[in-house]
């Protein structure tokens, strides 16, 4: 199958997704399509974070998590300027830009980042990452496949969405969130913690990365009342059989 091929194939499948998912077709063709190692889309939430839907296996879905887990990066560069931050070498990124990630970033071997904002008018749905284990570029025409995959992906994500949400699934559920928890223990840690919302989701986010933990990992043991913060902001087991 040749590159013209592939990209009417990825397109094709974006578009007739019936899988029940907000976004079809498979990541890691779409990757290939663009000489990448993998991609992913995240869209913003009304938490003022980001919520994965698509991804490659792997390293591209890690850097998402990443991300989000330390408030900082390319992804929310690009959905905060609503504009495409492409950078071809990481190790030329000064250490200060992404003080928590670029380190993480070296450890999962991501040398070369391009977002790409999913935008309608003013207003930015998410963002499309594209990753590479090694630094480099994206040729001309990569990026006009990359930012026609973009266009339709910003055309595809509202046609999942239900009423009233943006982005839950039609049955109203949410069930294809993945990080839906890390909103119920937000508002949890903001009960114990008597902080407001945007506080202690970085509360969250600072237990994390402190125990090199994924925020997703965080956020369920608040859940289920493995861990709380009502008596420090460090967090704290929940001594057993107390209720949480």
């Amino acid at each position: 199958m040749g590159q013209d091929a592939r990209l009417a194939a990825v397109l094709a499948a974006l578009v007739s997704s019936g899988s029940g998912e907000l976004v079809g077709g498979d990541p890691q063709l779409c990757a290939t399509v663009l000489g990448a190692d993998g991609v992913a889309v995240s869209v913003l939430t009304d938490t003022d974070g980001f919520e994965r839907v698509w991804s490659s296996p792997g390293t591209s879905s890690l850097l998402e998590d990443v991300q989000f887990t330390v408030g900082e990066g390319p992804g929310a560069d690009s959905a905060r300027s609503r504009s495409l931050v492409l950078v071809p070498d990481l190790a030329t990124v000064p250490a200060d830009r992404w003080p928590l990630l670029l380190p993480a970033l070296q450890e999962l071997g991501v040398r070369a980042v391009f977002c790409f904002p999913l935008r309608i008018g003013g207003a930015c749905l998410g963002v499309f990452t594209v990753q590479r284990s090694s630094p480099g570029p994206l040729t001309s025409t990569q990026t006009d496949n990359a930012l026609i995959l973009a266009a339709t992906l910003t055309a595809v994500l509202p046609r999942g969405a239900a009423p009233g949400h943006p982005f839950l699934q039609q049955d109203g559920t949410g069930g294809g969130l993945h990080r839906a928890v890390i909103h119920q223990a937000t508002g949890m840690v903001s009960v114990q913690a008597s902080l407001p919302l945007d506080q202690a989701l970085a509360l969250l986010r600072a237990h994390a990365f402190r125990r090199e933990r994924t925020l997703e990992v965080v956020a369920d043991e608040v859940v289920t009342r493995r861990l709380h913060f009502r008596d420090t902001y460090e967090g704290t087991a929940l001594p057993s059989g107390t209720e949480g």
